[in-house]
């Protein structure tokens, strides 16, 4: 896992990039009806935008509030690092989603009109159990992994 700030922000930018690929992706099929190959393609419109607006969010304000709830949940001390790791990724899905479907809803749903709310809510609602699983199951370990082969110790001889 990150050691400083630099790795960090790298950590992040691979997370976002693969949260925010594997949510648009997610949401497009939701609005047109299912999953088709042409969705992996539609989906880079938005990604590029939307990995920024993740970046963003998670390092001012996400990242250190998922780690505040996540130890009040677990301690560091005592607990593994798989539940350390688990509560992490929880907390950050927590506030990450509806931080998300926000500004998606914004800007891919008429933006600023009467119903907003409730289609921010419902936009959070749809995407939220598909976040936590995406995280879980695939984003988290694919970017554990990339990040471990980038940042990888040096093993003492």
């Amino acid at each position: 896992m990150p050691k400083n700030k630099f790795q960090d922000v790298i950590f992040t930018i691979l997370m976002a990039a693969v949260m925010v690929y594997g949510m648009v992706c997610y949401n497009i099929s939701l609005e047109t009806g299912g999953l088709r190959d042409a969705v992996f393609a539609m989906a880079l419109g938005e990604w590029p935008l939307m990995t920024l607006a993740a970046v963003l969010i998670e390092l001012i304000l996400v990242g250190r509030l998922s780690k505040a709830v996540a130890f009040r949940l677990v301690n560091p001390a005592e607990s593994g690092p798989t539940a350390v790791m688990l509560a992490v990724s929880a907390a950050s899905v927590w506030m990450m989603c509806p931080s998300m479907s926000l500004i998606a809803t914004l800007l891919f749903k008429g933006g600023i009109q009467p119903g907003v709310v409730s289609a921010w809510l419902q936009t959070t609602i749809l995407n939220f159990p598909m976040a936590l699983i995406w995280q879980f199951f695939f984003a988290g370990p694919l970017v554990r992994r990339i990040f471990g082969l980038l940042f990888r110790e040096k093993q003492a001889d």
